[in-house]
């Protein structure tokens, strides 16, 4: 970080037109920025004073005729610590594969939104200051019906239930819950189970949007409606015409914003910023908080009346923590979604890597939980993830006993698939071997003790039902 407080990033780009357009993106957000054109240029940068105080580095290949993998990996032998993002082609996962396989920190996809920028760096210089492992920026694409959603926990499974019942009505839908949790796969469900499932369906992220513009990407502008407008363009309302609008993160809505979009939803009528005719539109809208709405409406950031417009069937997602009996099951189930990745493969998942994973909370959930398999998946050079793919968990710390114990006994040992049918005797039983090896630190005499076994029979069980003793 420089003297003056700014943090320092340097930008390896050689497009003039976009050093420019990023620089004023990063200033927004205190940055400072350094540029260098080439790998040459960047690897000579790190051993000047500037190079030596930077925060953070961000380099977009372009169209440029170097191998943004093979400076990645230099630049990380030079500043094994140092956050290093990069810019891929939109959706482009096998260019993000191998930037991260030569040790990329984090990949923003083009068109590059600031609020994106912005959220990617401060989480990038963070999570490297706490040793945090933090979710990526982007998301890997999926798009999941009801019965595809991984989770047997009471509270998750009853959440579905409403999703799906509200799935079949015209009324708007109020998800909430913490981030990453799963909210827009469940908003992706209830529209694909809806009678609008050919239709449209329109995102609007309101948290990833600068205040003065969201009413412009709702609503729509006519050209010199405001200064810069300078053609029409049609709003997100508009064009989820006859399907579903998704807001995420709704609360972000400014209170002009809110009370234009209480006053289409209650008329039907979409009226553009500068316009004088208003449009009649058909949309169900679906909204996605991660903060408890309600309390929101208490403090004033949320108009009442919208807020019961919004909330006309409520759904509210239980974090990973509270259902970490579902963690196994949705691990080899994210594996599986990941392996249809560019540039990755099938992969199998030890044992004991599992119990790793069902020890940690999980602060980012499910989307963290993906995160760090696709990390590990990109990185590992064997069929089979283990203990040892996982790094930074193991170093972050587990839950210990305690915490481990309550985890296990919230969540307990699922007793139903996700497709609503019994488990067999044999998976219930070596889920709760498993369970009783994490808790009891792989004690394997009192393992046996506990659940009153002698220890010849727990390790003829273990060699049955194929689970490894190294918890």
């Amino acid at each position: 970080m420089t003297r003056n407080g700014q943090r320092l990033l340097m930008l390896i780009d050689e497009d003039a037109a976009q050093r420019r357009v990023i620089a004023t993106l990063a200033a927004r957000g205190g940055w400072r920025i350094v540029f260098a054109d080439d790998p040459a240029a960047a690897v000579a940068t790190l051993a000047t004073p500037d190079g030596m105080q930077l925060d953070a580095i961000l380099l977009d290949p372009g169209s440029a005729g170097w191998d943004p993998a093979e400076l990645i990996g230099e630049l990380r032998g030079y500043r094994a610590q140092l956050p290093i993002l990069m810019l891929t082609a939109q959706a482009s996962v096998a260019q993000a594969v191998d930037a991260m396989r030569a040790g990329a920190t984090d990949y923003l996809a083009k068109p590059l939104a600031p609020e994106r920028l912005l959220q990617a760096l401060d989480r990038a210089v963070a999570a490297t200051a706490a040793g945090e492992l933090r979710p990526l920026t982007e998301k890997i694409p999926a798009m999941l019906g009801f019965d595809e959603i991984v989770g047997t926990a009471p509270e998750f499974r009853a959440a579905l239930t409403i999703a799906a019942k509200a799935a079949r009505a015209r009324v708007p839908v109020l998800i909430e819950g913490e981030s990453g949790v799963g909210k827009e796969v469940v908003a992706e469900a209830i529209h694909a189970a809806s009678p609008r499932a050919e239709a449209p369906r329109v995102t609007l992220n309101c948290g990833a949007i600068p205040a003065n513009q969201i009413e412009s990407a709702l609503f729509g502008h006519e050209e010199g409606a405001f200064p810069g407008a300078f053609q029409r363009k049609t709003g997100r309302m508009v064009e989820a015409d006859g399907g579903t609008l998704f807001l995420d993160e709704v609360d972000h809505l400014p209170l002009d914003a809110q009370r234009r979009l209480l006053a289409a939803l209650q008329s039907g009528e979409v009226l553009p910023l500068g316009g004088r005719h208003a449009r009649a539109v058909d949309v169900r809208v679906i909204a996605a908080t991660n903060k408890r709405l309600l309390d929101e409406v208490a403090a004033g950031r949320f108009r009442e009346d919208l807020y019961y417009r919004l909330n006309a069937v409520s759904v509210v997602i239980p974090p990973l923590r509270e259902r970490a009996g579902d963690i196994p099951a949705l691990t080899r189930h994210l594996l599986e979604r990941i392996a249809t990745q560019p540039g990755l493969r099938e992969l199998a998942i030890s044992d004991d890597a599992v119990m790793l994973l069902m020890t940690y909370d999980w602060p980012h959930n499910v989307r963290q939980l993906q995160d760090a398999l696709f990390r590990a998946a990109v990185q590992c050079d064997g069929d089979t993830l283990t203990r040892a793919d996982f790094p930074q968990i193991a170093a972050l710390g587990q839950r210990g006993p305690r915490a481990a114990s309550r985890g296990g006994e919230a969540a307990g040992v699922p007793l139903f698939r996700s497709d609503g049918h019994l488990r067999t005797i044999e998976e219930i039983e070596a889920d709760l071997i498993r369970l009783a090896i994490t808790h009891y630190r792989g004690r394997m005499t009192e393992v046996a003790r506990r659940l009153g076994i002698g220890r010849s029979t727990l390790y003829r069980k273990l060699g049955e039902l194929g689970i490894d003793s190294a918890a």
